[in-house]
């Protein structure tokens, strides 16, 4: 650490650690309490600041950075309500083990423990949602912790870490020395156990993998495909990582989420040995549950996961490897395959389950979501990024879109509404130049749909397709199935999406039949400006597999006996 001569407030010491970690980018909303964090950032035209509409938005954004990037996503935020508004984003990161920081302007020293203005203790709010949260009382620490912050939030199983900044401490001045860069710390699978599971690759009739989770990089994700290609196993991908994996690969065999294709939990259930390679195996990704025998699976597990608190969480494995997952990847395309084709029945079963799983369903109404999703699927670049946040609208896009390129897809394992557009926001920042398509259900946008204002002054031009049937639609869902005809709380009334738009000086059109979505993406794939696209569906269209009538039909039938 070399130590600088001159002396400068804890807001220039922040900012200058800020830059000497590689932050290009933060999102935040300003606040009264890191006005000096904010002047020093006037002075660092290295790094940009997104201003945002609202703290919850801010965060999601900086986890989408994370996703995107690697690094972490760095969001600024006020104390009191600006915090509280942040935990949204800050809890997507931490399920989804993202690597973000979020740092909190603080009451002054002198008046903590006084319940003063916004005051509140951010290690017992923070603490079950952050791998670490801390406090800087002292500006010359500043380096030391925002060096551990980096570390924390990137090594083992990453997430947010939550820094706050006492007011008073910003403007104080100090002498110290600068942190070097961080480096991510992750493990490496041994040899013994690479070892050991190839033998238990060799050995088995029916392999499937599930990959998933964070940590991947593009090279990562090739030595993923490398291996594939030499032994012959389907792969997988766990909810809401699709992209871990290209879904045009001759292995793959479709994503392991909600909604399932019935065939391949069938095959999860009926492997000889499941290779679980950075997924958590939590709740959507085993159908709650369903799909694995608990504590004792009834396969081979072989569960390599970046966090040793993961292995034996829930499912005791035949074979746990704490490990990276360019680390792991890069030694599973090591290993030496076996000659011939042995899983080729396997494998081809699997992956033709899966291409029968895309064809296009019909649902009620003029509007047809599946066509429309295979439609860009087919036409959209393979760099291009999609986006959503949480509903069943999401169900067509996970179901009937393929993820050919290296992060391509945005959306929130923790199941928060209101993601997708941040997400969006972040992504066209990040990546001018790609494609960025966001869905949004009408609830699940208006969750976050300020921040299509910071779309329009952060020039980022994304189209934005709001699917509206007018209500909450999975909370309906599950209404009617628990207690049909009995509705309360799920009807929407919404605005007219396409003057909304036009509002903040943005385009728009509406879709009323299926016919007239194509015009539509190729005009707003054509213009310089953000872009809405309204459909309009049926709300009786819940999801891709069945309609609110068929549920509450059903559901009747049965309170019936």
């Amino acid at each position: 650490m070399s130590v600088a001569q001159a002396s400068r407030t804890g807001g220039q010491i922040l900012v200058d650690q800020l830059r000497i970690h590689g932050v290009d980018t933060v999102f935040g909303v300003p606040g009264e309490s890191y006005l000096a964090v904010l002047d020093a950032l006037h002075d660092a035209n290295s790094i940009r600041f997104v201003i945002c509409r609202q703290e919850g938005g801010a965060a999601m954004m900086a986890d989408a950075y994370g996703k995107l990037t690697g690094r972490p996503g760095v969001c600024m935020v006020t104390r009191g309500p600006g915090a509280t508004n942040a935990s949204a984003g800050v809890h997507v990161a931490f399920q989804d083990s993202t690597p973000l920081i979020l740092l909190i302007g603080q009451v002054a020293r002198e008046q903590m423990e006084r319940e003063a203005f916004q005051e509140i203790d951010y290690r017992r709010m923070y603490g079950p949602m952050a791998k670490w949260v801390a406090e800087i009382e002292d500006p010359a620490r500043i380096p030391e912790f925002l060096s551990r912050a980096f570390h924390t939030a990137t090594s083992g199983r990453p997430g947010p870490v939550v820094l706050a900044l006492p007011e008073d401490m910003l403007t104080e001045l100090a002498v110290t020395g600068d942190a070097q860069p961080y480096q991510p710390m992750q493990a490496q699978p041994g040899a013994a156990q690479m070892r050991e599971l190839a033998g238990l690759l060799r050995a088995a009739k029916r392999p499937l993998a599930i990959v998933g989770g964070s940590g991947w990089t593009a090279a990562a994700r090739a030595s993923l495909r490398d291996f594939a290609g030499a032994w012959g196993v389907p792969i997988a991908a766990s909810f809401r990582t699709q992209d871990v994996f290209d879904n045009t690969h001759p292995s793959y065999a479709g994503d392991v989420g909600i909604g399932i294709n019935p065939k391949l939990a069938a095959r999860v259930k009926g492997c000889d040995l499941l290779l679980v390679l950075g997924a958590r195996l939590g709740e959507m990704t085993t159908s709650g549950y369903t799909l694995i025998d608990i504590p004792e699976p009834q396969m081979k597990l072989v569960h390599v996961y970046a966090g040793a608190e993961e292995l034996g969480r829930v499912y005791r494995p035949s074979l746990g490897i704490v490990a990276g997952m360019a680390a792991t990847a890069e030694a599973l395309a090591a290993l030496e395959a076996p000659t011939g084709d042995p899983l080729r029945a396997w494998r081809e079963a699997a992956r033709a389950d899966y291409l029968d799983w895309l064809r296009p369903t019909r649902n009620p109404g003029a509007v047809q979501m599946a066509e429309i999703v295979a439609w860009l699927a087919e036409r959209l670049p393979d760099d291009a990024i999609v986006c959503n946040g949480a509903g069943n609208y999401t169900a067509w896009v996970h179901r009937f879109y393929r993820y050919r390129g290296w992060r391509t897809q945005l959306a929130p394992t923790s199941g928060s509404m209101g993601y997708g557009l941040p997400a969006a926001v972040a992504a066209k920042i990040v990546h001018p130049e790609r494609t960025v398509v966001c869905f949004a259900g009408d609830g699940c946008l208006q969750m976050t749909m300020q921040e299509f204002g910071t779309a329009c002054q952060a020039g980022a031009n994304i189209v934005l397709v709001v699917v509206n049937n007018a209500m909450y639609g999975t909370i309906r869902m599950h209404q009617e199935r628990e207690y049909p005809t009995r509705r309360v709380g799920t009807d929407l009334v919404n605005p007219d999406f396409v003057a909304w738009a036009q509002s903040y000086g943005a385009e728009g059109c509406l879709v009323e039949e299926t016919a007239q979505f194509a015009p539509a993406i190729e005009r707003a794939l054509a213009a310089r400006r953000p872009f809405v696209i309204e459909i309009r569906l049926d709300p009786d269209a819940i999801n891709p597999r069945t309609t609110l009538s068929a549920i509450q039909s059903a559901a009747l039938q049965a309170a019936r006996g």
